[in-house]
């Protein structure tokens, strides 16, 4: 078997089907999110099998980007799970058949808790369909299995509906990064949107003037290790910066590159980001400028630089 072009038929297959789904989404998926916006309880995902993994990611992507949300698997919740679900809940519950027996039972216990019903089914005729208060169609024509038995397609077409679901609520929440953050502490970004600059910045601000020479320059940036150093004029004031990128040019630019100074060859614009600003902003400045340093002020616009912030000290902090 010639499995590059077999994986190339499953994806081809499995898009097609996506996009069916897609054409077939209308006003249900709008009442669906506005009732979950407005819900007061939380969004409990049920489902068994591979649709409850599904589920379970689904359940998961909700309660992490501002919306409320467990996963109770359709067995377990016969057996006393249901006890997590209260009247102000809505109740979403995941089966591509609309059928099984584990999904059937548990309808009428949340329909007398007082519940709101949203079934995700890709057979619109079945009992689940028909005794839900709301319903996404899921359907697809094939699994991409040839034995058509495997839940392939399936549990794809639940997944990005759930997706779907996810994004337009949390795009109604106006979720931001920063509340990403909030629930991803641990993670790399949770890292970089609740650090400030002040906490992975050093101290240590190397400094010539314009009248230093070359070799003294190379001196400052090796000895600081931060590959840079800023340029002061006669009165301290900061007036530019030399990177080691800006060593390097000057050595294949100038054949008497050992009488140049500072002012000679320094790049006037630096950047620079305040103390107190979150890693993150310096990271996309950092990104904008195709730049590794910036200078520390202490509040922008002030120009008093305190520190200095290179990329490696980003990374180094993120990695403690």
């Amino acid at each position: 078997m010639d499995c590059i072009a077999r994986s190339k038929e499953v994806f081809n297959l499995e898009l097609s089907e996506i996009a069916k789904v897609a054409d077939r989404i209308g006003e249900s998926i709008n009442q669906v999110v506005d009732l979950i916006y407005n819900s007061k309880g939380k969004v409990v995902i049920t489902g068994i099998g591979k649709t409850g993994i599904i589920g379970h990611k689904i359940a998961s992507s909700l309660a992490s980007t501002g919306t409320q949300a467990v996963f109770i698997n359709a067995a377990e919740a016969l057996h006393g799970d249901l006890g997590m679900v209260s009247a102000s809940d809505v109740v979403v519950i995941i089966s591509n058949s609309g059928e099984s027996d584990e999904i059937l039972n548990i309808i009428d216990p949340v329909k007398k808790m007082g519940c709101t019903i949203v079934a995700m089914t890709g057979n619109v005729k079945s009992d689940l369909a028909q005794k839900a208060d709301f319903c996404l169609d899921i359907e697809i024509e094939k699994e991409a299995a040839k034995i058509g038995l495997v839940p392939t397609t399936s549990t794809t077409a639940a997944l990005v509906m759930g997706d779907a679901l996810t994004v337009c609520l949390m795009e109604k929440r106006h979720f931001r990064p920063e509340n990403f953050a909030l629930y991803h502490p641990g993670g790399a970004l949770g890292r970089r949107m609740l650090t400030k600059v002040k906490d992975c910045m050093t101290n240590v601000v190397p400094m010539v003037t314009e009248s230093t020479l070359f070799k003294d320059i190379v001196c400052e940036v090796s000895i600081k290790k931060l590959g840079v150093t800023m340029v002061s004029n006669a009165q301290g004031i900061v007036t530019g910066i030399i990177t080691d990128g800006d060593i390097r040019r000057a050595v294949q630019k100038y054949d008497d590159f050992h009488s140049l100074k500072a002012g000679d060859f320094m790049s006037p614009n630096y950047k620079t980001i305040g103390a107190n600003d979150m890693v993150n902003d310096a990271l996309e400045l950092m990104d904008l400028y195709k730049i590794t340093t910036l200078a520390v002020v202490d509040k922008l616009p002030s120009d008093k630089i305190i520190g200095i912030l290179h990329i490696h000290n980003i990374y180094g902090f993120r990695d403690k």
